[in-house]
């Protein structure tokens, strides 16, 4: 039997709660900008309000932030690489990815399954993560194929 320490532990058991997929864009003063999230939900219907929650030592939810307005893109199954290309550092994450602006001119990413165009409500402490609450002012449905999913480290059940 391993043992394991409590941060591990954690992450063990409650990655068997599958989580779908968002990443959150925004225009940011030199172009595009946006993050791979898994603690995306539906907070409130009135107000209307969604949660997410990017980690402390995120540098892009700062710029999201300073943008005032943000999209959270809901990603659908073919949105692997997408998922993938959001969450590293450093690199042009819209690189090959075709979008539209939402309302507010955030990106809308091709293909996404469902998209809300918000703006800051209120953020908490959430330990060595931010708790977002955010205001939905314009949403929609996309695509009909199945979310991304991520369950147990990795993609898919």
């Amino acid at each position: 039997m391993k043992t394991l320490d409590a941060s591990t532990l954690q992450r063990e058991v409650l990655g068997r709660f599958a989580s779908g997929i968002a990443v959150v864009t925004a225009i940011g003063r030199s172009g595009p900008i946006g993050f791979t999230c898994q603690s995306f939900a539906s907070l409130s219907l009135n107000p209307p309000l969604v949660s997410f929650s990017p980690s402390r030592s995120s540098s892009t939810w700062p710029r999201i932030r300073e943008a005032e307005s943000f999209c959270i893109n809901v990603l659908s199954h073919e949105h692997e690489s997408i998922s993938n290309a959001f969450a590293r550092s450093g690199s042009d994450k819209f690189a090959n990815v075709g979008w539209t602006p939402a309302p507010s001119g955030a990106p809308i990413l091709d293909g996404v399954i469902a998209w809300a165009d918000c703006t800051l409500w209120a953020e908490y402490d959430g330990g060595d993560h931010t708790i977002v609450s955010a205001r939905v002012h314009s949403l929609a449905e996309g695509g009909d194929s199945p979310p991304l999913l991520f369950y147990r480290g990795g993609y898919g059940l």
